[in-house]
Formats: structure tokens, sequence, C-alpha cells
């Protein structure tokens, strides 16, 4: 009998196992290769309720000291990367625009989120909201 794995929220095409949850749960938690990688699994954690995982992955000179829990019923309906750049070697920003429904309202948030890698591994300093 084969067991059929969640695609994974941010739309990749892979099982999550195979793509975001492997950064979630795994060996390799915190160890995102890359800030476009990290920006799509923190989506997915959002998607998931994994608020333990978004603090874990954000910079601590940046990091509340909690993050709320999401809203009940909030849902995830897709991520749009429009754009991935290095500045420098440890530094990088992702264009993303996320789209969910709560309350029966649609809502879409556009933001340009800063990454940093300090002793190889990436972090999330923080987003400008467009």
């Amino acid at each position: 009998m084969s067991t059929v794995r969640p695609a994974c929220p941010c739309g990749s095409g892979l099982a999550l196992p195979a793509c975001c949850g492997r950064w979630h749960e795994g060996p390799g938690h915190l160890q995102a290769p890359d800030a476009l990688t990290l920006m799509r699994s923190r989506y997915s954690a959002y998607a998931l309720g994994r608020v333990d995982y978004l603090l874990d992955t954000w910079h601590a000179s940046t990091r509340p000291a909690t993050l709320d829990a999401l809203p009940e019923g909030l849902k995830w309906l897709g991520l749009e990367v429009r754009r991935h750049e290095m500045n420098g070697a440890q530094g990088a920003e992702v264009e993303f625009v996320a789209r969910s429904k709560w309350a029966g309202k649609a809502h879409r948030m556009h933001e340009v989120s800063r990454f940093v890698r300090e002793t190889g591994q990436w972090w999330y300093l923080g987003g400008q909201v467009r």
C-alpha cells in the first residue's frame, strides 16, 4: 500500500518531507542552503502553523521574544516568488507575494524579505511589506 504524502505548501510540487519539511524537522533543521530556500520554508511554516520554526530561523538581532499563534481558520493559498537577489556573499533579498484567506476574505501579502548568512547559516532579518 502506498502512502500519499502531502504536497509542500510552498508550491514546489514536491512532497512536504522532500521539500520544506526536511528543514522543519530533520537533521538539516535551520540549515537551509540559501535565502530562497529559507524563505520558502518559512512560508510553509506559516501555512503549517510552525511558529517554533519561524522564531528559530529569525536572526537574534531582530527576532521578537514571542510570536502570536496564527489566527484560527487562516488558510494560506499560494506563494509567488518574484525576485531573489544576493547582496554580496552574506546577504540576500527575496521578494514574494503570499495569498491567504481568513474570515471569508482574501488577503495578499507582498514583501521584500532580507536575509543574512552567518557562520554558514541563513537567517531571516526582516521584511518590508509593499
